[in-house]
């Protein structure tokens, strides 16, 4: 079932430019460290080979594959400024003071925002909230609202995901008298801004170790830090102290749609949480998945990929308070009116980033007709909102294997258009922008690795464009590797089967920083094609041992689907996925690429 190991520089099957423009090798583990691997798993070679490749030893197998709470949780005060936060908060409960959260307009936003809302509910407190409009405000707080939020009459603000690179808009609120928390998790350059307490594993001074957390997760650690420091005050309300353990569900959201690695805590997090989820205790997320026809939310993918986009598409088409408000609320009337606001507003963005990925490919395969050799894709137009733009780049960069920026600007969409970069690994975008904004070659920019934002004058692309196009050609060996496609195991049509199938789930959860294993079928024939949806294909791959379903997501139209013809025979690639139909569960492959064999 299983391949022999080979280099990881040897092109398997002699896949050396696949459908999607890749090159497939299969991944090295060592047969010893397998053996020894063995016994934590039932002794199955596959689950220890899978753990080998992902850098599981004999001696943390166990932690891998069961990971709890009790081990992983860190301790709070291991927090720069932890401590200090909580203190501040706590007494602003006691006290009555007028609190208000400001959470940025995404998923983890939304449940960091909603966990403190939750915590203070359980003291008979009502929390505030604040979540900047994408195109009026930009991200994160702004001297503006620092303003308002004084005027208002709030004693304290909580910002959680943002903050800790706001640094006029925390001197602003200084400077009007306003009290402010940061509760963050992203990077930051030079130094802290004026805060009562500023709390992120990834400021320069932090020794905490836990700058792979979400935001969630670095919430969640706070409502440790509190129910911990009630118990050396010997205080609690009249209910008892909240379970914070109730908040799990939210924890796990926010780290899978965040994309934040599943390591150490956040493993035990999904986990844990993932079980919650099943349970449908959170009257808005249980509202949420009814609406978007889900029976039971226990898969990661639920969380993900149908759960998230509807949490998101408040902030990034419609209205940006509405995900936090349902993650929130105890009301299953308010639950339904909000969950179908955003099952609805997910039905429109879906549309408006259709009309602009089908303007954006175009513009790609023109400008690499142009110029084969060129490092990095731009497209940009008029009309283009700024709250699709990064999906449509992802999509792009996952398309062509290149680091891609959408920008787009118009009346309605803010003063200046605006940019959002994907990048591939081993090319740092959002160092780029930001030498493109030193540079004055835009007005402002600048992310990570992986991601970045920008603004700009809709007349600076074109220079913006030429720029990037020489920076990038720096980069040709990251941009050569970033065409590997890693494959965990060949298989053959006739070994897949829903045993299979458990025992890979068992290393999951799957994520970032542990990916789903994938898995390779050789000399497969195309059979029974048929379109499903807009542009899926569906067939069965068919070989000696038996047939396996499959399906390519997104193909018609593209490389992938023009080598999927009834009838050829080539080498798949993908994951195995499960599923239950009429009481029988069948097994099916989710094609990721393809070859001619």
């Amino acid at each position: 079932m299983t391949a022999t190991a080979q280099k990881t520089d040897d092109r398997l099957f002699a896949v050396d430019r696949s459908a999607t423009g890749r090159f497939w090798t299969l991944a090295h583990a060592e047969d010893a460290l397998v053996r020894r691997l063995a016994p934590a798993v039932g002794g199955s070679d596959l689950v220890a080979r899978l753990l080998a490749g992902r850098g599981v030893d004999p001696a943390g197998a166990a932690a891998y594959l069961e990971p709890t709470l009790r081990d992983t949780f860190p301790d709070p005060s291991s927090f720069s400024d932890m401590d200090k936060a909580a203190e501040v908060i706590l007494d602003a409960i006691l006290t009555n003071k007028k609190v208000t959260v400001l959470a940025d307009y995404d998923v983890d936003g939304g449940t960091s925002s909603a966990i403190l809302a939750r915590y203070f509910r359980a003291w008979g407190q009502d929390l505030g909230l604040y979540v900047p409009d994408r195109l009026e405000e930009g991200y994160g707080p702004s001297p503006q609202a620092m303003r308002h939020l004084k005027s208002t009459g709030q004693d304290l603000v909580i910002t959680v995901d943002c903050g800790a690179a706001a640094v006029a808009a925390l001197e602003e609120a200084e400077r009007v008298g306003l009290n402010v928390v940061v509760i963050d998790h992203h990077l930051m350059a030079g130094h802290n801004p004026p805060a009562l307490a500023l709390v992120n594993p990834n400021r320069p001074d932090d020794t905490s170790g836990q700058g792979h957390l979400a935001a969630a997760g670095v919430v969640f650690v706070m409502a440790a830090a509190l129910n911990r420091l009630c118990r050396q005050r010997g205080i609690a309300p009249p209910d008892g102290l909240p379970d914070i353990m109730n908040l799990l569900d939210l924890a796990a959201l926010g780290t899978l749609c965040d994309m934040a690695p599943l390591l150490g805590v956040n493993r035990a997090f999904v986990r844990q949480g993932l079980s919650m989820l099943s349970r449908g205790q959170n009257e808005g997320l249980r509202a949420l998945a009814e609406i978007s026809g889900i029976i039971k939310v226990e898969t990661v993918y639920h969380a993900t990929f149908m759960l998230g986009p509807r949490l998101n598409a408040g902030g990034r088409v419609g209205d940006p308070w509405l995900a936090a408000k349902l993650l929130a609320t105890d009301d299953r009337g308010e639950a339904i009116a909000l969950a179908e606001q955003l099952h609805a507003l997910n039905d429109e963005r879906k549309a408006v980033e259709a009309a602009i990925l089908d303007q954006a490919t175009a513009q790609a395969e023109q400008a690499l007709a142009k110029n084969p050799e060129r490092g990095v894709l731009i497209a940009s137009g008029e009309g283009w909102h700024p709250g699709v733009i990064g999906i449509v780049a992802g999509r792009l960069k996952d398309r062509f294997h290149l680091p891609t920026i959408v920008i787009g600007w118009g009346r309605g969409l803010g003063p200046v258009a605006k940019g959002s970069g994907r990048s591939v690994t081993g090319v740092n975008v959002g160092d780029a922008i930001a030498a493109a904004a030193r540079e004055g070659v835009i007005l402002s920019g600048g992310g990570h690795a992986m991601a970045g934002g920008l603004s700009l004058e809709p007349d600076q692309v074109a220079a913006f464009d030429a720029w990037m196009v020489a920076h990038m050609a720096q980069f040709t060996a990251e941009r050569a590797a970033a065409l590997e496609l890693p494959i965990d195991a060949v298989l053959a049509p006739g070994a897949a089967s829903p045993d299979l199938v458990d025992q890979v789930a068992a290393i999951g959860p799957f994520g970032a920083g542990a990916p789903e294993p994938v898995f390779a079928l050789q000399s497969v024939h195309v059979t029974g094609t048929r379109q499903v949806g807009a542009n899926h294909l569906k067939f069965t791959a068919e070989d000696s041992t038996g047939r396996l379903d499959c399906i390519a997501w997104r193909a018609i139209g593209a490389p992938l689907g023009d080598t999927l013809t009834p009838g050829k025979r080539v080498h798949l690639a993908g994951r195995l996925k499960a599923d239950e139909w009429n009481g029988r569960r069948r097994v099916q492959l989710d094609v990721l690429d393809a070859a001619d064999a």
